[in-house]
């Protein structure tokens, strides 16, 4: 049985996450924990009353949405979670109390930029919070995993669950990994990264895999073109590697390019 928690706002991207989790975890015994966090604290107990009686109500109408337009999984169930103070706080207390697996959620939500493609929440949560995060960018539709890149500095050494967790990935989905690798031009890798290399190429072992190189330059027009002529449906990444990928993610020069707004991130912790 998997836990999965799913921040929500009751926005569009919001919803979109319900939807890619559902879908995502389609073959999987779920217990799907839908939260939201109505307020920050501090707010007077009448105002504190009323708030909490309208996220409340408008969770059930999220909760109806689900039965009427999502597919219909019978190892599927629902609960709904209604808190206030501090997201980040919010989540952790979910993650430890219903022994959370995954986290799903939007990129962003109502109150977020349009030219961020990963709002302050998400990121927050992504870097703050220890558990496996799937963010799903506003226009990402679920289709069957085929292709997953997976992105790496190859400077971290592999513990065997985190292997594990990203064989299993590919295994359950029988998926393709591309690993990617940005260097620049002239240097090589040195002992200790190809030793990690070899190390996750070996694990993958059987599993359909390859390694691909590109230049430190104009990075964001090649990881589109990358991610457009592999047709990635999933970028995988672990946490540690988020400064090396920071710029690329969370402040990019070009927004506009459709990996931000199509394609999901797997962040592993």
């Amino acid at each position: 049985m998997e836990n999965i928690l799913i921040p929500t706002d009751f926005s569009t991207n919001a919803w979109n996450a319900v939807e890619y989790a559902v879908n995502f975890f389609k073959k999987s015994s779920c217990n799907f924990y839908i939260l939201h966090v109505c307020s920050a604290s501090g707010i007077e107990n009448g105002i504190q009353d009323d708030l909490k009686e309208t996220c409340e109500k408008r969770m059930q109408e999220l909760l109806s949405k689900i039965n009427q337009e999502l597919p219909k999984f019978p190892k599927h169930r629902f609960f709904s979670i209604v808190d206030n103070g501090y997201i980040v706080n919010s989540v952790r207390t979910q993650v430890d109390k219903n022994h959370i697996d995954f986290i799903v959620m939007g990129t962003k939500g109502t109150s977020d930029l349009k030219k961020i493609p990963i709002g302050s929440n998400a990121s927050s949560i992504i870097t703050k919070v220890q558990c496996t995060t799937v963010i799903v960018p506003e226009n990402a539709k679920y289709s069957d995993l085929k292709e997953i890149a997976f992105p790496t500095d190859f400077l971290s050494r592999y513990s065997s669950k985190t292997l594990e967790s990203i064989t299993s990935i590919v295994e359950k989905h029988k998926a393709s990994a591309r690993v990617l690798h940005i260097k620049n031009e002239n240097t090589t890798l040195n002992e200790d990264q190809q030793r990690n290399k070899e190390l996750l190429d070996d694990y993958l072992g059987a599993n359909t895999h390859s390694f691909h190189f590109l230049a430190n330059n104009q990075v964001e027009n090649q990881v589109q073109d990358f991610v457009e002529n592999k047709r990635i449906n999933l970028i995988t990444m672990f946490a540690k590697n988020l400064s090396y990928f920071e710029k690329i993610l969370f402040h990019p020069k070009m927004p506009e390019l459709k990996y931000y707004t199509d394609i999901p991130f797997l962040v592993l912790h």
